[in-house]
């Protein structure tokens, strides 16, 4: 996943960096939030930017390109903000009927969506998309980092930011409509991703199918290319477990145990110096991400209706064992090895605030039976999560994200 910055420097090592990705395998994600919209200044003469749409042409040929010698069609996603001046031409560009020059075929879209979007919907306000390159300059922060929700009003209201304006109710019909049509875009909820973000930093964006929540930086180059910031972008390596086969193990935490070292030696292993600011956040993070698959083969394993009261409850009480378990493995990792995740005193897990959830979640009793009989003896107690949280403080982990 990478963050790309207003400026031609890295717009165009972002593209190396997304085939030099694709050409290894697996689906690249790339934020185009930064970057100045059509009619946007180029230095100091209005309107001469041409905007996101043909960053993301050079990226969908890219992916063609870059395809593992014909094995597997190299696959990426680009993001944008839905507050981002351009994101109405952006959404276009899926459209059956579109200008074949501005048409994308292959290349993936993914909005971020702050609240405010839905409050403005809920108000039956406009809502007004901004220039970026402007409120970079008022805010003096590139746009991807801008908490949009909050300074949303006094952007409207500042004559300095160049602006245009939808119905916020039709903004979301015109992605309801598109989604029906091609599929796209994905949506990330990002206000309520950095509220759940225990890391130290900003949630800027993710990946295909938005899996991966990581905070991130974007490199800074030179203009004779060489690094300036080398940043730190995301890679995560990622595994499922089967739900049914997982919970049928004699041994689950030895299960558990087994996938996040097999992940972590993955991440501890992989190569991918020909993009420094990716191999820099692998080495700074060490994520992974364990995640599952067949839970409706769980369900009718234990006859619970999908959707069912039951159901929910099962899912939740199975992924707080993984998590706990999870997070054992990597507090056990990071004891072996002599090593925690970069930032790690500056996070939830430090300070015992990312526990406090769970510890209270352990104290409501299950209401199924059939979860009783699933889970008898294996629930994740509220004496567990605190002894946990206190190793944790201790000993530290060694994977910043771990599902």
């Amino acid at each position: 996943m990478i963050s790309l910055s207003d400026d031609l420097n890295s717009i165009f090592r972002g593209i190396n960096s997304a085939a030099q990705l694709s050409k290894r395998g697996g689906g690249v994600g790339i934020n185009l939030s930064n970057l100045r919209g059509e009619e946007d200044p180029i230095k100091g003469y209005k309107g001469m930017s041409s905007g996101v749409i043909p960053v993301m042409k050079i990226f969908e040929d890219t992916f063609s390109y870059a395809n593992q010698l014909g094995a597997r069609q190299g696959s990426g996603v680009v993001y944008l903000h839905a507050n981002h001046i351009d994101i109405l031409d952006f959404m276009d560009t899926k459209k059956e009927n579109a200008d074949e020059k501005r048409r994308i075929k292959s290349l993936s879209l993914g909005i971020i969506m702050p609240d405010i979007v839905f409050e403005l919907a809920k108000n039956n306000e406009d809502m007004y998309m901004f220039s970026p390159y402007d409120v970079s300059k008022e805010l003096d922060t590139p746009f991807a980092k801008v908490d949009i929700t909050k300074h949303y009003r006094d952007l409207v209201n500042n004559p300095n930011v160049r602006k245009d304006k939808i119905s916020a109710r039709r903004f979301i019909a015109k992605i309801a409509e598109l989604q029906m049509e091609s599929g796209y875009p994905y949506l990330l909820f990002i206000d309520n991703a950095n509220r759940q973000n225990y890391i130290d930093g900003h949630i800027e964006m993710s990946n295909l199918c938005v899996e991966i929540l990581q905070v991130q930086q974007a490199p800074v180059y030179n203009d004779d290319q060489s690094i300036a910031d080398i940043g730190k972008d995301i890679i995560c390596n990622l595994g499922s477990l089967n739900v049914d086969k997982a919970l049928n193990s004699p041994d689950f935490e030895k299960t558990i145990d087994t996938a996040m070292r097999s992940l972590t030696w993955v991440s501890d292993n992989v190569d991918v110096s020909s993009v420094p600011s990716i191999q820099e956040g692998n080495n700074q993070m060490n994520a992974v991400g364990l995640g599952a698959m067949n839970l409706h083969g769980a369900f009718v394993a234990h006859g619970m209706e999908y959707g069912s009261e039951e159901s929910i409850e099962f899912t939740r009480l199975f992924f707080e064992m993984v998590n706990y378990y999870s997070i054992k493995s990597s507090m056990k990792q990071a004891i072996e090895k002599g090593a925690r995740f970069a930032g790690f005193e500056k996070s939830g897990y430090a300070d015992g605030s990312y526990f406090e959830k769970f510890i209270e979640h352990a104290a409501v009793p299950t209401v199924g039976e059939k979860n009783r009989q699933v889970f008898d003896g294996r629930r994740i107690t509220k004496e567990q999560w605190e002894e946990l949280k206190d190793e944790v403080a201790t000993h530290g982990l060694y994977n910043a994200y771990r599902l």
